[in-house]
This record gives C-alpha cells, structure tokens and sequence, in this order.
C-alpha cells in the first residue's frame, strides 16, 4: 500500500511539474507577444521602431548569457573553432535577425490574433525547405496536409477585417527565415553532433544578430530615431520586455528538456487560442467567423501534422530499440558460444 501511495504520489508530483513549465512557457510567450505589440503599436505605447527593439532585445540577451557563462560560469561554453562559427553559426544568425525583425514590423500593420493564424504555416514552411534541402523526404500524403493548412490560412486571410498587404509580406518573410533557420541548425549543427542550449545560443547568435541588424538600423530608423528629439529610453519599459525575453528562452529550454517537443506543440496550440481570445477580448480586435473557420481548418491540419510526426518518431524509437535488443542478444549468444568452446577445450586437455 505504501509503495503504491508512495508511486502515485510521484507520478502526480511529475504530471504537476509538467503542468508547471508548460504553464511558464505559455505565460512567458503570451507576454512577449502582447508587451511586444503594445510597444509596437501606434495605437499603444507608439514607438514603432522594430529593428531597434529587436537589437535591444539581442544587447541584452547576449550580455546576460555572457555574465552566466563566464562571471557566474552557470553553463560551460561549447568549443567551437573560428572556422565552425564563421560557417556555421554566423549563417543561422543572420536568419535569426531578420526572422525577428520581420516578426516584430508585422505588430505595426497586423493584430495580434491574425499574426498568430498566420504562424500556422510555420510546419509547411519548415517541411517545404526540408525538402528542398534533402533533409525530409517528400511524400505525398504529406504535401496534401500542408496544402489543406495552407488552405486554412488563406480562409482564415480572406476574412480578416483589417487585412494588411504588407504586414502579411513581412509576417510570410518571418515564417520563411525562422522555418529556413530551424532546417539549418540541423544541416550545420545538429548533424556535426553541436548541440546549444538557450544560454549558449544565445551566447553565440545574439552578437551575430546584433551586428547584422546594425547595418539596416543605420540607414532605416537611426535617421528617424536622431530627429525625435522628445524620445527618452524607458528602462522599466524596455528592460523587462527585454527580461521577458530572454526568460522565454529558457522556458523553451525547460519545457521541452523536462517534457517533450510534442508537449511544446500542444502547449503551442493553446497559447494561440489564448491569443486569438486576449486580442478579441481586451485588445478589441476584429476576429472574424471566417477568422476562425479558416484557422480551425489549418488547426486541424497541424494537429494531424504533429500526430504524423509523433508516431514516425515512435516507430523510429522502437525500431531503435528492437535493434539494440538484436544487438545485445547477439553479443550475449557470442559469450556463450565462446565459454562452450573454452570448456570444451578444457575437457579435451
């Protein structure tokens, strides 16, 4: 009885901590979000300046990774030579930089709601340059269930109220960088055995992006930001939206390190939904029922997209294993064939 109380009270104790980080994890990019739009908005806190809030954002996160790694030495740096970051790790950088500013210009033009139905073309995006880059095998089944996601999105497109061309471009460019640097960290890291958890990520992208964004910061907002003279820099404002931030980098971190990746696409869905009602409900934008017919389809199709994935990873685990049992059931039947013939030998002698 003691032993089953006592198994309960574990598992219940990891159901709660799992609850937990996926609770984080939505309230951290839930926060990011809306602090985001709401200082990006005209309507708002009107300081529409993308790239500068996204290199705020790099300044202060590559400078906390750096005071954890070598002040506080929290995490032990990944060696790396020049030649590997040069070619590796600059190349995902720069993808870093502009997915994020595309990201946040399209929180000027788009409501939150819209932005995040928009997000649902990123498993299409990541499939599609897959492909391309011969790091998924094309399948038709497949292909049909990013078209029907696709589908989803144009409905759900078609019956937005305050539909914007060009936020839809920039926000469209977003998905395409991010999906293109998520296939990339697996061509030019993941395969060469180099795995970077948030901190040192962020240790090594955030300057590279900070550096890439300073070139477009120049000639686009540093003239405009030079001649608004009554623009004074908020450090409550804009220090714990960078706090934020870099805390929702290790969320992600912890979320899927502690659950799984499938527990974060899930996690993922509910975020959305929570966004789509906030921006509904106390943002006051206009969510369509076309809105959410559009999205429910696209929903659908990433919900089966995900289940897709997860078996394909079960059956891969499991033939992993069986594998290993052959393995292990060979070297074990090699033992006892070579104790008979020691023993055989010595009952010749």
């Amino acid at each position: 009885m003691g032993i089953g109380g006592s198994l309960s009270d574990g598992i219940i104790k990891k159901i709660l901590l799992s609850y937990t980080y996926v609770a984080i994890w939505i309230f951290l990019s839930f926060t990011v979000i809306v602090y985001n739009k709401y200082i990006l908005d005209k309507k708002m806190y009107n300081w529409p300046f993308p790239i500068s809030l996204t290199m705020i954002h790099m300044s202060f996160c590559a400078s906390l990774a750096f005071i954890l790694i070598k002040v506080f030495k929290a995490v032990e740096p990944v060696s790396m030579s020049r030649e590997l970051y040069l070619f590796s790790v600059v190349p995902i950088g720069a993808l870093y930089s502009l997915s994020l500013w595309l990201s946040n210009s399209a929180y000027i033009y788009l409501s939150v709601s819209f932005i995040q139905m928009l997000k649902a073309l990123m498993p299409v995006a990541v499939y599609s340059i897959g492909v391309m880059f011969k790091k998924e095998g094309f399948k038709t089944d497949t292909m049909v269930n990013m078209l029907s996601i696709s589908f989803g999105v144009a409905i759900a497109a078609y019956g937005e109220a305050k539909f914007d061309t060009w936020g839809v471009i920039l926000q469209l460019g977003a998905v395409a960088f991010e999906a293109t640097r998520l296939v990339m960290i697996q061509i030019l890291l993941t395969s060469k055995g180099i795995t970077l958890n948030p901190i040192t990520s962020l240790y090594y992208v955030a300057p590279c992006c900070l550096v890439f964004l300073t070139v477009p910061w120049i000639f686009v907002e540093y003239p405009i930001l030079k001649e608004t003279s009554s623009f004074h820099f908020d450090f409550v404002i804009f220090g714990t939206n960078s706090f934020c931030a870099f805390a929702l980098n290790l969320a992600v971190f912890l979320l899927v390190g502690k659950t799984s990746a499938l527990t974060m696409n899930v996690a993922g869905v509910v975020k959305d939904w929570l966004l789509i009602a906030f921006s509904w409900s106390v943002i006051k934008d206009t969510v369509t029922p076309i809105n959410l017919f559009g999205y429910g389809l696209a929903f659908l199709g990433v919900a089966y997209y995900n289940h897709s994935k997860l078996q394909a990873l079960k059956s891969k685990e499991a033939q992993k294993k069986a594998t290993q049992a052959d393995e292990e059931a060979g070297r074990l039947l090699e033992e006892r064939e070579s104790e008979g013939t020691g023993k055989k030998s010595e009952s010749q002698d």
